[in-house]
């Protein structure tokens, strides 16, 4: 495992501290969820930019013309 340091302000770290307290998780764990759900974020943007071009040439603009193509 790689260890991330990191800074933040107070009032963030405050809040950190009581969503940890709330749930009974660990700060490392909220901080790895947050970190995991950006990557998977900016995966899923990075991807939908590449494929967006050949979406709209099939005439997918918006959600419901795929969830019609899909259905």
């Amino acid at each position: 495992m790689t260890t991330l340091t990191i800074r933040i302000d107070s009032k963030l770290g405050k809040a950190l501290d009581l969503i940890a307290k709330k749930s009974g998780r660990s700060k490392s764990e909220i901080a790895r969820e947050a970190l995991k759900r950006q990557v998977a974020v900016t995966r899923y943007r990075e991807l939908r930019k590449k494929i967006l071009p050949f979406a709209e040439a099939q005439g997918l603009v918006t959600d419901e013309d795929v969830f019609r193509a899909i259905s």
